[in-house]
């Protein structure tokens, strides 16, 4: 099999597995984390999730770490 083809059932994957976890991972405070911005004025909002966005950054550099192995 190909490169292509072993990359799209890693994603396919998980996909999957995410999917079957959707009940747990929605109760994670994603996006409530201590250190995400948000800035609420009269009727607008600006939100910069600084803080989640670190950690993903973690874990995928983490997990794609162990791939190249």
């Amino acid at each position: 099999m190909n490169e292509t083809g072993k990359w799209l059932i890693i994603i396919g994957g998980a996909i999957v597995l995410i999917g079957l976890l959707w009940p747990w991972l929605g109760k994670i405070p994603w996006g409530r984390l201590p250190g995400d911005i948000v800035i609420e004025r009269g009727d607008s909002r600006f939100y910069f999730p600084l803080t989640t966005m670190i950690i993903v950054s973690i874990v995928l550099s983490l997990v794609l770490g162990l791939f190249r192995r």
